[in-house]
């Protein structure tokens, strides 16, 4: 046995313990700050993924200094500071999420969106957390207009940072010019400092934040849309007569938002009929497909529904519409609106894709 051993097998466990950490008698035996320098360390031989970069880096460098002055630690002792740590964790009662920001994650929509943003600008002039998190979880749609306003190389950070899948959608919705500008400006971002890009997520959730809110959550355009959907022809055609004599170009947005039953063969993929029939009461697909009939745009419609759905189906339907009476205007118009809302549900729980025009 060595000379160290020697010593170190008279010395008490306390000494010992002390001795091992890198510690001296002098000293208190495990400080805070060995304790979490215990706890991490035995958390990671386990194979645990502590989520370390989330603390300020004041604390990250803290614990990584401790932990290289540490060396051996005793059964006994890890067995204390684990079982106090265990016995902490027990006691508590309810936590915190610590922060603004934190906060503002719990309470997201039970509180106001003008008072969410008016604490979220709080927040950001003082805060030390990353702005990133936040930017990154926020829909492309609600990046786009900073995309679009910012320098590229602004841009080229932003997209840097992003994940690629969500990067890529962005890049797509701006035109081909200022995509490449900005493509090629993320070639030169590879000596940017993490402070300088932390500053630039901070100027830009500034940016979103400082936003008034909106009271409606689409565009005048797709809500006039929806409305002239379900409302009769005559009354549709008229209004949209009437936007064309005010404002011919929001007019023409509205027309390409409409989608009625006699879009359905431009709109609707071929193998997404037979969901949207399961989905249909059959009386209400009898009434509108022969309301139909005499009528050549909305035929088209018809013809192609029964074109795509199993021919002897298709041909039961053809007998029920035959032996169809006269078909009020307003039940026509009701059961082919009863089609379209079936196909928007589809759309909006994701089962179905609507085809999209080239221009949009």
């Amino acid at each position: 046995m060595s000379d160290e051993s020697h010593a170190l097998a008279r010395i008490t466990p306390t000494q010992r313990m002390m001795t091992l950490a890198g510690d001296t008698p002098a000293r208190r035996v495990v400080s805070p700050r060995q304790k979490a320098a215990i706890i991490v360390r035995y958390l990671l031989a386990e194979g645990a993924s502590i989520p370390l970069s989330q603390l300020p880096d004041h604390m990250q460098s803290a614990l990584a200094e401790q932990m290289g002055v540490m060396r051996l630690i005793d059964r006994q002792t890890l067995d204390s500071v684990v079982a106090e740590f265990m016995a902490e964790l027990d006691s508590v009662g309810l936590a915190f999420p610590g922060g603004l920001e934190g906060a503002l994650s719990v309470m997201d929509g039970h509180i106001s969106q003008s008072a969410a943003s008016r604490l979220r600008r709080k927040a950001g002039v003082n805060s030390k957390t990353d702005p990133w998190e936040r930017l990154i979880a926020l829909p492309p749609i609600a990046l786009l207009p900073v995309i679009e306003e910012e320098s590229v190389e602004v841009a080229a950070v932003l997209l840097s940072k992003l994940p690629v899948p969500k990067a890529a959608d962005l890049l797509g919705r701006l035109p081909g010019e200022k995509a490449r500008r900005i493509a090629f400006a993320v070639s030169l971002t590879g000596n940017i400092d993490p402070e300088t890009v932390r500053r630039i997520g901070s100027a830009i959730l500034a940016q979103i934040d400082s936003q008034p809110p909106k009271a409606f959550d689409t565009g005048p355009v797709e809500r006039v849309g929806a409305i002239l959907n379900v409302s009769p022809a005559l009354t549709r055609e008229d209004v949209l007569l009437g936007l064309e004599a005010e404002d011919a170009v929001f007019a023409e947005k509205v027309r390409k938002a409409i989608f009625t039953y006699l879009h359905i063969p431009a709109r609707v993929q071929p193998r997404d009929v037979p969901k949207i029939i399961r989905i249909l009461d059959q009386a209400v697909l009898i009434t509108a497909m022969a309301a139909s009939q005499g009528k050549p745009e909305l035929e088209v419609a018809t013809e192609f529904i029964l074109a795509n759905i199993s021919q002897r189906m298709a041909q039961g339907l053809r007998e029920e519409m035959a032996e169809r009476g006269k078909i009020k205007d307003k039940d026509a118009e009701e059961a082919m609106n009863q089609i379209i809302g079936a196909i928007r549900e589809l759309e909006a729980s994701g089962d179905l894709a609507m085809v999209q025009d080239e221009e949009e």
